[in-house]
């Protein structure tokens, strides 16, 4: 009898607690609802501000997302991985990859994270518009010397051998309504665009969809267009979380880091 009378009484009590206390319980941080959103700040002209307003300061939370799967904060217009195109050679290359857990990653050896994989490494990410130099920056906390431009002045990419593939690639932008377009090509074939390994080859041509609906919130989408490693061009995208208030922490990726703790898949 007594049991029960404190059985119930637990019962009572966990009922009276806040709503933000049991989020906490459940998940820590990640799991406490969100306040909701101020509007999306704007630039003078009407166009979203994708960084701070003047005056104060925050980052974008790149740590989570995926191009496929509709879990957490992944778009629900994304498709499964058992959908994505692939060729049969990196259909193949992208399972041996999640066979060896992705020991062969080469971010976690500091390789620079390029297209997609820079709005979903961990440490953060911050978007600056400088107007008066046509440019947008886009700077990663996570990566050795991962900052990207975007050139806004109607310039084209390069051709022939002035397009030297690397790492982030050659990005041209512009705005559509309220939404950054960011046009990409130009890439090497030594980092995996997505955290889950899928592959790619020199002729990746992504296409970045980048918008502000909220204050609190960024949309990231992408269309994959590689004809020699899918069938056919496919997209996804996630949402991305503001912290407001705070800079992202300084970090610096050792050359040739292993990590033995964590790269189980050794």
């Amino acid at each position: 009898m007594q049991s029960r009378w404190i059985a119930a009484c637990l019962s009572v009590a966990l009922l009276c607690l806040p709503a933000v206390s049991m989020a906490q319980a459940r998940g820590g941080r990640g799991a406490t609802p969100r306040p909701p959103s101020a509007p999306t700040p704007r630039w003078p002209d009407g166009h979203p501000l994708l960084s701070a307003p003047p005056g104060q300061i925050g980052y974008w939370d790149s740590g989570t997302g995926s191009l496929t799967g509709k879990n957490g904060n992944n778009l629900p217009t994304n498709m499964e991985t058992s959908e994505v195109p692939f060729q049969p050679w990196a259909k193949a290359l992208y399972e041996e990859r999640q066979r060896t857990q992705s020991k062969n990653d080469p971010h976690a050896r500091c390789a620079a994270p390029g297209g997609p994989r820079q709005f979903h490494t961990p440490f953060g990410l911050l978007i600056y518009e400088l107007p008066e130099a046509k440019r947008v920056l886009i700077l990663s906390g996570g990566g050795v010397r991962t900052w990207r431009v975007v050139y806004m002045d109607r310039r084209t990419h390069p051709q022939g051998d002035a397009l030297n593939p690397g790492f982030l690639g050659h990005s041209v932008g512009h705005w559509e309504g309220d939404t950054l377009v960011i046009d990409t090509i130009g890439f090497n074939e030594k980092f995996w665009f997505v955290r889950a390994g899928f592959p790619h080859t020199e002729a990746l041509h992504l296409t970045e969809r980048i918008s502000r609906p909220d204050f609190n919130t960024l949309k990231y989408e992408a269309t994959v267009d590689d004809p020699r490693a899918y069938t056919r061009s496919w997209s996804g995208g996630w949402l991305i979380n503001w912290h407001p208030g705070e800079d992202f922490e300084e970090y610096f990726c050792t050359d040739n880091n292993r990590d033995a703790e964590h790269l189980v898949g050794r």
